[in-house]
């Protein structure tokens, strides 16, 4: 009774508020990314998946994969995607947080409107887009034929080059918001003394954003690109409601290709390892993101 007393002091009840968290991190994440790896490194088909006899098979299944051709697509369009998508959606989120940290009328309520789009569900969106970009009752074809831009119907999302543009603009319209926030906040932060005091030594406005404003936003604009790379690469209901991954495997990502191996093809172990492939860059990146956050913290 007296350890249990000592184990509930003020130095250790914190303990007590995580306990619930851990388990649940540990139930609901820990269990499955460990079933997964072991499942990679098995050949369970829809065949032996009942029966129970699971063979072991080492480092086969990744050794087929990276002579898989869809799979080295899937890993070159999710590249491809994610940094398209981040540096135009950075690029237009960081203007639209410097334009509205203005102070102008309705610019508060112009900036809450344009969140909008970020708080729509993904998959909502892929079906808006999916309408936008249709071939024969799309809304883009309808308004190129009305402006006598284009005299036949474009096929936008089933046409490789086309579909992936279309899914990549999709993508920067969810994305902007999200940059716009978070660098407006990044912006809130800077004393307005600096630029005063700019102002009296005959700085102009370049060179205030230039000498000021982007190096002051470093840490922000790190942690930006760093979640927005994050977000981007593992999208997957935005590219699955538009394309499922066609056509002709031309928009798979990595995580579209996982679930077709897994759940169209019943090839679970290699849609497991293509899940592990995608797990770890994003670990990667995300050790490089709690780095750059420490040592900024330091």
């Amino acid at each position: 009774m007296l350890k249990i007393r000592k184990f509930f002091r003020y130095d250790n009840i914190g303990l007590v508020f995580v306990l619930p968290a851990f388990i649940y991190m540990l139930v609901f994440v820990g269990y499955p990314i460990i079933s997964n790896i072991i499942l990679s490194f098995q050949n369970v088909t829809v065949k032996n998946l009942v029966a129970g006899s699971k063979e072991f098979v080492g480092l086969k299944n990744y050794q087929d994969l990276f002579q898989d051709t869809v799979f080295v697509n899937a890993i070159f369009n999710t590249l491809l995607f994610t940094v398209s998508c981040l540096v135009i959606q950075f690029i237009i989120g960081f203007a639209l947080a410097v334009f509205f940290n203005q102070n102008f009328r309705l610019s508060k309520a112009i900036r809450g409107l344009l969140m909008m789009p970020w708080m729509i569900p993904i998959t909502v969106t892929g079906l808006i887009f999916k309408f936008i970009f249709g071939t024969d009752v799309g809304v883009l074809n309808f308004a190129l034929q009305s402006m006598g831009l284009i005299q036949n119907n474009i096929e936008w999302l089933t046409t490789p080059g086309t579909a992936m543009l279309a899914v990549i603009f999709a993508n920067i319209w969810i994305g902007i918001p999200f940059n716009m926030i978070l660098i407006s906040t990044g912006l809130t932060t800077i004393p307005q003394e600096l630029y005063e005091s700019a102002s009296i030594d005959g700085a102009g406005k370049l060179q205030k954003f230039i000498r000021i404003t982007v190096p002051l936003l470093k840490p922000t604009i790190e942690s930006v690109l760093i979640l927005g790379f994050i977000y981007t690469f593992k999208v997957f209901d935005l590219v699955y409601v538009m394309t499922s991954g066609g056509p002709v495997n031309s928009t798979h990502m990595l995580s579209t290709y996982s679930y077709k191996l897994s759940f169209e093809m019943f090839k679970y172990s290699m849609g497991s390892a293509v899940a592990n492939v995608l797990f770890l860059i994003l670990l990667g990146v995300s050790m490089l993101y709690l780095r750059t956050t420490t040592k900024e913290e330091a």
